[in-house]
């Protein structure tokens, strides 16, 4: 069995019972996150792109669990300067975790860290996605991006159990993209994600799914501190 939680915005946490990851922490600033940093056990942390509301607690939960920090090459060499462990990769390479397997697939959006106080940008590498083959399942982490024809690809080539797509608009592909999105990846079920934490982003969840029941697809709304079960 395999549990997977969302804790709002774009952070998703996968566990079997015995190993556990996180996808993008960020819930110290994030209004719809229920749960605290300190209260994540994980062995791994997987960011897709380097984002203060994508990254923000990362390092903290790296350091609390000891834990190996899995991003792109520059992010994790970054991060690696924090003091934590790191595990680099890039876009179409896999990583065997043991009792998980990471492809990392690409995402069409931006990545740097921005240091206000210096008016600094650091440039972190190519954002990106995350497949993760785990008992049997495959789970995409699209991370921040919007509608590319390559997603036909990736759904031709994997069988895509749950994805966790975008749909805030704006900064990512909106419903309507994300809709189409999902018919291309052929995914089994999907999840939106990246709405509704702040103004600038709001969406109806409910009429995303609508949309995507309205193309055979199985959508489902999850709410922080929720879970499904694979």
């Amino acid at each position: 069995m395999l549990k997977v939680e969302y804790h709002g915005h774009s952070c998703v946490q996968l566990s079997d019972g015995e190993h556990s990851l996180i996808i993008d922490p960020f819930l110290t600033d994030n209004p719809s996150a229920i749960v605290k940093p300190k209260s994540i056990r994980v062995q791994h942390v997987l960011l897709t792109h380097a984002h203060a509301d994508h990254i923000q607690n990362a390092v903290e939960i790296a350091k609390a669990n000891d834990a190996t920090l899995i991003a792109i090459h520059e992010l994790a060499t970054y991060m690696s300067w924090q003091g934590i462990k790191v595990r680099d990769m890039n876009i179409g390479g896999r990583l065997s975790l043991g009792f998980a397997e990471l492809q990392m697939v690409q995402a069409f959006h931006s990545s740097g860290i921005i240091d206000h106080s210096k008016q600094e940008i650091i440039y972190a590498g190519m954002p990106a996605g995350f497949i993760i083959r785990w008992n049997g399942h495959s789970i995409l982490h699209a991370g921040d991006t919007n509608l590319f024809l390559d997603m036909k690809l990736i759904g031709e080539r994997n069988s895509i159990d749950l994805a966790f797509l975008p749909i805030g608009d704006l900064f990512t592909m909106g419903p309507e993209d994300a809709a189409v999105a999902a018919e291309w990846l052929q995914a089994k079920q999907v999840v939106p994600v990246h709405y509704n934490t702040f103004e600038l982003i709001q969406q109806d969840g409910a009429s995303f799914v609508d949309m995507l029941k309205s193309r055979g697809i199985q959508g489902n709304v999850m709410r922080p501190g929720e879970h499904i079960t694979l």
